[in-house]
């Protein structure tokens, strides 16, 4: 009776608060924390309601967290990045290391989940234990990991997993064949305070008997704290660090978690209590994986210096990374930091990133250092290539020889890729023409470039390069026509604004030249900075661009005088 009584409070009082919010009509966005938030809430009221069961066998437990495991594995062990693998044998490394002094012995097993927007760890009966990438990348040492692990060892170790399980069971009317069945959200939600607390109690004894310190559970706090205070004051996070979806998964756990403030207190008055030595921290070993990660967001966004910073702290601590020496090249390249660009394109193609990206931007480093010892530089620099040595090396050493007056190369390789029927000649051949661009025969490259493209007519880098040439020779209704042609494509949208702000500025075309080069020049910052593009283009479109700043910054000026009468 005292169970249906309860039921029926909370019937009416669902009732009396949809009748309260269809009054007062409060509109809010849909995100991911509305579910976050109605499972934490729900999940903590559902701790507290009374239940009578007899507790699963350990042999019970095992299985239906087994099930689950593979239910939630469907789909992941697929062509896993072996950035993934690394990862998750650590994490097993760590996990084992603490689960040797648990309670309960069991088959405890430790997964990873590589989604970054995950900011969350949980567990499931049984002794099955998730990290997320995106908790992960707010850790530095290996202590903060074992604090983490070490918590959700003890949800497992103290029966909150399988009691929540059995509730759940209860309240669903599931069979226990059909535990599969019950979302994984569920898990990933608090449970109550006292649960939560003792948890981190038992988590970080757990640690410190693994020989971690018990600051590293502090450290993940702090963490948690300022973020938590930086959301509570609605304070941006640094787009970098973390996406939208990822503050919103990280307010849902604010909000079904115990403030980390009071978590802090509690493990601090513990370290008193049991004169626990505090002795440095282990480094986190897979910090360059996610430091990588950052740096490639930081470059996407156009962060330039940022993502360098990242991409070198992450080579520092694992210099055998082929994508992060391109990441480091890339923005080093796009702040005009030749010479530096040129060392990492050739760690990235030494250590295996041998993409004809790289092989052309490496040379195109090399030329705007010095152009008349560029092509012995290439050469020097490629030697050690480990994946053999592809075609786009020729063109790109033919290219730097006509750079230094020397054509006989890249005429020889022009003939070969007219008569060649390689699924890769139209490329090599607009490669080449563009090569013809930097040297500024300009006619010579309309012709190559225009042969490309009408090979490759959805190539949308070859049709930006020819109409870049035609610019060149005054070509401008053609140049117009072939960036409009590939106007809705996503590739090269910044260029092909700049282009075309170049064209119509050329052919007197003023305010819709103005409004191009403020897009374009929003979209790729690289553009304003006369190093760069004196390096890469031609002097006609570095004089443009100077002249657009130039009158940029009048028409600015003129709007801000007649605003202020």
């Amino acid at each position: 009776m005292k169970r249906w009584i309860i039921l029926a409070g909370i019937v009416a009082l669902g009732i009396a608060s949809v009748v309260v919010s269809e009054r007062k009509k409060v509109d809010a966005p849909a995100s991911p924390e509305a579910l976050l938030y109605l499972i934490a809430d729900s999940e903590h009221e559902l701790t507290r309601m009374p239940v009578n069961f007899t507790r699963m066998s350990d042999a019970e437990e095992i299985s239906a967290g087994n099930q689950m495991a593979r239910f939630y594995a469907v789909g992941q062990e697929e062509q896993k990045p072996p950035e993934n693998i690394i990862v998750e044998q650590y994490l097993s490394r760590v996990g084992s290391r603490l689960a040797r002094n648990a309670h309960r012995r069991l088959p405890y097993q430790f997964h990873y989940f590589p989604e970054a927007d995950f900011v969350n760890a949980f567990a499931l009966p049984g002794g099955h234990v998730y990290i997320g990438a995106g908790l992960l990348s707010l850790m530095d040492s290996e202590d903060e990991l074992a604090a983490v692990m070490a918590h959700e060892l003890e949800h497992i170790d103290h029966y909150h997993c399988v009691e929540r399980l059995q509730q759940e069971q209860a309240l669903r009317k599931i069979p226990l064949g059909g535990l599969v069945a019950i979302p994984i959200e569920i898990f990933e939600a608090g449970y109550s305070k006292d649960q939560e607390l003792e948890a981190d109690r038992e988590g970080v004894r757990l640690a410190v008997a693994a020989d971690y310190s018990p600051t590293g559970a502090i450290r993940m706090f702090e963490t948690f704290d300022r973020l938590f205070r930086e959301y509570h004051d609605r304070a941006a996070t640094p787009q970098e660090e973390m996406s939208q979806v990822a503050q919103q998964a990280l307010e849902g756990y604010f909000r079904s978690h115990p403030l980390p403030s009071e978590r802090i207190a509690q493990i601090q008055r513990m370290i008193a209590s049991e004169a626990w030595p505090t002795h440095p921290e282990r480094d986190l070993e897979v910090t360059w994986i996610f430091l990588t990660a950052k740096a490639q967001e930081a470059l996407s966004a156009h962060r330039y210096s940022l993502a360098e910073q990242l991409a070198s702290r992450s080579l520092h601590t694992h210099p055998e990374q082929a994508r992060a020496w391109q990441l480091a090249a890339q923005a080093q390249f796009a702040q005009a930091k030749f010479s530096e660009a040129s060392a990492s394109y050739r760690k990235a193609l030494e250590t295996g990133f041998v993409k004809p990206e790289t092989i052309s931007s490496y040379a195109l480093s090399l030329a705007a250092v010095d152009r008349h010892s560029a092509a012995a530089e290439f050469v020097r620099g490629t030697e050690n290539v480990k994946s053999g040595k592809p075609r786009d090396l020729d063109v790109a050493a033919a290219g730097l020889m006509l750079l230094n007056g020397n054509p006989a190369a890249a005429q020889a390789l022009e003939t070969e890729f007219r008569q060649s029927n390689l699924v890769q000649a139209p490329e090599w051949l607009g490669e080449l023409g563009w090569w013809h661009y930097l040297a500024a025969d300009y006619p010579r490259s309309a012709d190559l470039l225009s042969a490309a493209v009408q090979q490759r007519p959805q190539d949308i880098q070859l049709g930006i390069r020819l109409a870049w040439a035609q610019t060149e020779i005054r070509r401008y209704a053609d140049a117009l026509q072939m960036l409009d042609e590939n106007a809705y494509q996503p590739q090269n949208q910044s260029e092909r604004m700049l282009a075309r702000a170049v064209v119509r500025w050329q052919s007197v075309q003023r305010d819709e030249a103005l409004r191009d080069f403020e897009a374009a020049l929003n979209n790729a910052p690289e553009w304003g900075n006369p190093k760069w593009v004196k390096a890469l283009y031609s002097p006609l479109v570095a004089q443009t661009i100077q002249e657009m700043q130039l009158e940029s910054e009048i028409r600015k000026k003129k709007s801000k005088v007649a605003a202020s009468r």
